[in-house]
């Protein structure tokens, strides 16, 4: 079986045997806590019987000091065993949630860009957030209430059993209908818990959706419709808790209507048996005390199912992320080379076809070219004809169709993905920056990196204005998604953490598109020196950067049209000529 069809079978098995999989790591602690939470209840039980006691002493004229200490050392022991077994509890809780958040977010991490790409990322960091939280109800309240919950009521059922068996009889007619009514409420429940978190998470991914472009929306003045639509699906969410509100204060009221009916009649049927010397008094008051104490029971019973039906519901979505493929080849030692350069990589399409899923069009289609190392290649085209989806094959943060990728002579799927990407520098479209300070923005690609050599990203970079203006600078803040820093800056914040990296091939999409001439110049002639030891591949759309490169790859349709130097395509291609004269090289 492969890993992701047993994923597939476990996450298919029933939910209780999903949860007791997660549970089972755990046993111990919570075989401990429920014992505890169980005695404390236990001797609990006991105080209706030594309620009967002291009546009984009573009549008979004995003292009650002795009776009343033991009575109350009973309520202090119950009181410290039950605190004690809730303090375990709580903490194997906060435990499994620590293993399950752990296990989640190397999950994410890992995913495949496919799967990234059609997915909701808010609703992604809430199954991590507010899921795992209502799991860890289940464990503190659910499992114990519902376990302490039904063995004390059958312990007490059986005291009821020993004072009167008739009484008996009717509490347990009465547990038999509330019972037959909780399997009709259930179901309902659950679907409504389900659909609650369902909907919660579909409202982080809209807010994640604005904060990732919130001056967008801000310049645009989309606040009013953004608010509509995240009003419905509020109110989408409130109505779903609403309906799991009501099933739980159905049930709650169940529990109240059958323990106060179960009293009237047992008061009613057990004065007349006491009138008619059929029971002691002591016995119906110590059944009435008893009734009252099963309350608690009673209640923690019903409440743990309702959390239960909540917690399993989280734990569907939980373990759905099971079924998101991911990247398996990461665990493997980063092949950065420190000190010197290493050696240029030569890069070889060879037949490529690719398209982002089945029911589409290809985007590339039989691409075949060659990079050798060292050098500079541009490739251009209009828009649309695959010229990232290049890069990203490379990175493979997608894999080919059909044809092969090599690089240094392996295909690129039989490098493992660590060892890959080490050899490789990538500065995307946008130039995402993170929120933290500027020197963890640059060694994200390369922890180990000495001050020598971030002062020499950075002056490659042409960033020494900004850690000389920064408040802090290498460790000054840059804020979220790089607030505080501009567009220009953004992209050589992402230039020099790829050079940081020291690649054997990097790979540079339109990363002058922000840059003014000055600082585009001053690029240009770092680019040069470094395609002088790596192969530099770069999307260019300004003549400037694609005049001076090594090779030109013209894409069209998703084909490669032509390839040549700049003097040579100017005199034989004219997509290219159209192309330079209209300076836009997209």
């Amino acid at each position: 079986m492969t890993g992701k069809t047993k994923h597939a079978a476990e996450t298919s098995a029933p939910p209780l045997r999903k949860l007791w999989t997660r549970l089972r790591a755990h046993r111990t602690s919570l075989l401990l806590g429920g014992v505890l939470n169980f005695a404390g209840g236990a001797v609990g039980l006991a105080q209706p019987l030594f309620a009967k006691y002291v009546v009984e002493s009573l009549g008979n004229g004995d003292a009650l000091a002795r009776s009343l200490v033991v009575l109350s050392g009973l309520i202090l022991v119950s009181a410290l065993m039950s605190a004690l077994g809730g303090y375990v509890l709580e903490r194997t809780a906060h435990t499994l949630v620590l293993h399950i958040r752990r296990e989640l977010v190397a999950r994410l991490l890992r995913l495949r860009m496919s799967e990234v790409d059609r997915l909701k990322p808010g609703d992604l960091i809430s199954r991590v957030t507010s899921d795992t939280n209502l799991l860890r109800n289940v464990v503190t309240n659910s499992i114990t209430q519902l376990v302490s919950g039904v063995v004390l009521l059958v312990l007490g059922l059986a005291i009821m059993f020993y004072l009167d068996a008739v009484l008996f009889g009717i509490t347990v007619a009465v547990a038999i209908v509330v019972v037959l009514i909780l399997t009709r409420i259930i179901p309902h429940l659950a679907k409504s818990a389900f659909a609650t978190q369902s909907a919660v998470g579909e409202m982080g991914a809209r807010l994640e959706r604005v904060f990732g472009a919130y001056r967008t929306f801000k310049s645009f003045s989309a606040e009013h419709s953004e608010m509509a639509q995240l009003g419905t699906v509020a109110d989408r969410a409130w109505r779903k808790g609403v309906a799991v509100a009501g099933w739980q204060a159905g049930t709650g009221t169940l529990g109240w209507i059958s323990v106060n009916l179960a009293f009237l009649i047992v008061l009613a049927v057990g004065a007349s048996r006491v009138s008619s010397n059929a029971l002691e008094i002591s016995s119906l008051i110590a059944y009435l005390l008893l009734i009252f104490y099963l309350m608690q029971p009673v209640f923690s019973t019903l409440s743990g199912i309702t959390v239960l039906q909540t917690g399993l519901a989280a734990l569907r979505r939980i373990e759905e992320t099971a079924l998101l493929e991911t990247e398996t080849e990461l665990d493997v030692a980063d092949h950065r080379t420190c000190g010197a350069a290493p050696a240029p990589a030569t890069v070889v399409f060879d037949r490529v076809n690719f398209a982002y899923d089945a029911d589409s069009t290809n985007v590339l289609t039989n691409v075949s070219f060659s990079v050798d190392g060292p050098g500079l290649t541009a490739i251009v085209g209009p828009s649309g004809t695959g010229k990232t989806t290049l890069l990203s094959l490379i990175e493979r943060f997608y894999d080919a169709a059909d044809g092969s990728l090599a690089i240094d002579g392996k295909d690129v799927t039989e490098w493992p993905l660590r060892e890959l990407r080490s050899n490789i520098g990538y500065v995307e479209q946008d130039s995402p920056v993170f929120d933290g300070s500027l020197r963890e923005n640059l060694t994200i690609s390369a922890p180990d990196a000495t001050e020598e050599e971030i002062s020499r990203a950075v002056e490659l970079a042409r960033l020494t204005d900004l850690t000389s203006t920064l408040p802090g600078g290498l460790d000054g803040e840059i804020g979220h998604r790089g607030a505080t820093v501009s567009g220009g800056e953004r992209q050589r914040i992402a230039i020099a953490r790829a050079l940081l990296r020291k690649p054997r091939v990097l790979l540079l999409d339109e990363v002058t598109s922000q840059l003014d001439a000055a600082n585009e110049a001053a690029l240009k002639r770092t680019i040069t020196e470094i395609a002088e030891h790596a192969t530099v591949i770069v999307v260019a759309h300004r003549l400037s950067t694609v005049s001076q490169a090594d090779r030109i790859i013209v894409m069209e349709s998703g084909r490669v049209r032509v390839t040549g130097r700049h003097d040579e395509l100017m005199d034989s291609d004219d997509l290219y000529q159209d192309l330079v004269r209209s300076q836009v090289l997209t």
